[in-house]
């Protein structure tokens, strides 16, 4: 007799309000314009919001990944 295994596949694609979960890619001197000016930044993936929390206590967001690791590659190139 066999067995199925299901294993859960987690969902990568962004829905409208997920985009608050993650941290994204911005420009450096976006982020610098935004903390002295207050206003708001565009990550890779085209969410716009003004910067008010630690990043680096969020994952990346996988639109933002995927775009910069094709930004990279294509750089070496």
């Amino acid at each position: 007799m066999s067995e199925t295994v299901i294993k859960p596949v987690e969902d990568t694609r962004l829905s409208e309000g997920d985009h608050d979960r993650y941290a994204h890619y911005v420009r450096k001197a976006d982020i610098m314009s935004s903390a002295v000016e207050g206003h708001e930044v565009i990550a890779l993936c085209g969410k716009r919001w003004i910067p008010n929390r630690d990043p680096d206590k969020y994952p990346v967001c996988p639109d933002c990944k995927s775009i910069m690791e094709q930004l990279r590659g294509a750089q070496g190139n």
